[in-house]
């Protein structure tokens, strides 16, 4: 009668979705009901006599023993959570609950397959994730790192290669290319092209190997496999995400959703991030020239007084006016005044360091603010050159133009401490000099 009980219990958990595992002392399997196969790919005989912590994931081990160690010292366990890979190759998460039979001399686990949950919590939090990544970063330089880290939490990726192409295939361009260790990933951009533009148009991943993409010279691992997943923001085509997988490692049909659901993400957080620069660059820059308008010159002024403030250096601005600019309007129209705006813009870049800020203030008005200059004859050392850059022809509808400019000075701390007072100072001594031209 108890044999025939026994065998009653046993078939019973043999019928237990969740699989109940009973480990020796040693970590080796002792008893495992038929669930394990269901979740681990392993039929119970394939299991036993084997160490359970074989099948752990190289990267949850050391937590894993440490756990064991806990629960076989008298610490029962409920939710313990750890991964392990299938026999397919594929990792499935699992919810752990354990104790320790002292008197056996066996640790009792029973193992539920999370993998589903923990796959639905990922795509919440990868959305999530990449909506404040879009939010929070400043351009495309700094989103593409972020949502690097966030995709390497979701599957294993050796490395990533971002392609985009605001809405046209045929211009691919390649901003991103890392690896796992944050060095640079180079691939060959002619393939990368054609595969992508593939993937654009067919709106579903690739599977390549790795060599797919290499280049003939150095550059990406020619191993593992690449998966080039299309991103799209609705209609738009946005680029392609193109991940490298690590050498002994498969992407699960379950990963590739998962991802394809991430770069949906990805797309519309590029796309986010791309609208807010425009946006940004439209309120900080001159439309017709590039050039910083009267917004971003005061804060660039505000900025270089209190860096002159606090290393007792000094800043001189340039207050710049092109002499009889109506009359080029009024004369060759105003797509030619245009043109000539233009034109006196890159002069002007020119003529300063890169360090240094040329802006337009609005119509024929120009200024330069120059830092860490030694003194006066550096400002008019500059305004000289720019004099001289405005002199030369240009050719415009037609015409070889001769500009002449009013240039007014003003320095810091001499002509004051504050912005508006040394704008004041260069804007009066600019109208001083037309009026002597």
């Amino acid at each position: 009668m108890a044999a025939h009980v026994q065998d009653q219990l046993l078939n019973c958990i043999d019928l237990l979705l969740d699989a109940v595992f009973l480990v020796d002392a040693d970590g080796r399997v002792k008893y495992v009901n038929a669930a394990c196969e269901r979740i681990f790919g392993y039929t119970p005989d394939e299991l036993i006599g084997c160490k359970l912590i074989d099948l752990v994931l190289p990267e949850e081990r050391a937590r894993t023993l440490e756990e064991a160690a806990r629960i076989m010292a008298g610490q029962p366990r409920v939710g313990f959570a750890n991964r392990y890979r299938h026999k397919d190759g594929r990792p499935v998460h699992v919810m752990w609950s354990a104790r320790w039979s002292e008197a056996d001399q066996l640790r009792i686990g029973v193992a539920r397959d999370v993998t589903a949950q923990q796959r639905s919590e990922a795509m919440q939090a990868a959305t999530y994730a990449v909506s404040e990544a879009a939010h929070d970063a400043v351009d495309l330089d700094t989103l593409f790192p972020t949502i690097h880290a966030i995709i390497a939490q979701l599957v294993p990726v050796a490395g990533l290669v971002v392609a985009t192409c605001n809405g046209e295939p045929e211009a691919l361009h390649f901003p991103y290319g890392r690896d796992h260790r944050g060095q640079p990933l180079v691939v060959d951009e002619a393939l990368a092209h054609r595969h992508c533009k593939d993937v654009i148009a067919a709106r579903r991943g690739l599977l390549l190997p790795g060599a797919a993409l290499a280049p003939t010279q150095g550059g990406a691992d020619a191993g593992g496999f690449w998966l080039v997943v299309p991103l799209v923001d609705q209609t738009a085509p946005i680029g392609a995400l193109m991940l490298k997988a690590p050498a002994d490692t498969q992407y699960s049909d379950k990963d590739r959703e998962l991802l394809g659901f991430v770069s949906a993400q990805v797309a519309t957080a590029i796309e986010r991030s791309r609208l807010k620069a425009e946006l940004l660059r439209a309120a900080r820059y001159d439309e017709l020239t590039g050039l910083p308008n009267r917004r971003l010159f005061h804060d660039r002024i505000d900025t270089a007084l209190a860096r002159s403030r606090r290393k007792h250096g000094r800043v001189a601005l340039l207050y710049i006016d092109i002499d009889d600019f109506k009359a080029v309007n009024d004369r060759l129209g105003h797509d030619a005044g245009d043109l000539l705006l233009q034109e006196i813009a890159r002069r002007l870049e020119r003529c300063v360091r890169k360090a240094d800020t040329v802006a337009r203030l609005g119509g024929d008005e120009f200024v330069v603010i120059l830092e860490d200059i030694h003194g006066p004859d550096d400002a008019t050392a500059v305004a000289d050159k720019i004099h001289h850059s405005l002199q030369q022809p240009t050719a415009i509808a037609g015409h070889a133009l001769n500009t002449q400019a009013s240039i007014g000075i003003a320095l810091h701390p001499c002509d004051g401490d504050d912005a508006d007072s040394l704008i004041r100072h260069a804007d009066q001594r600019m109208y001083r000099r037309k009026a002597r031209n």
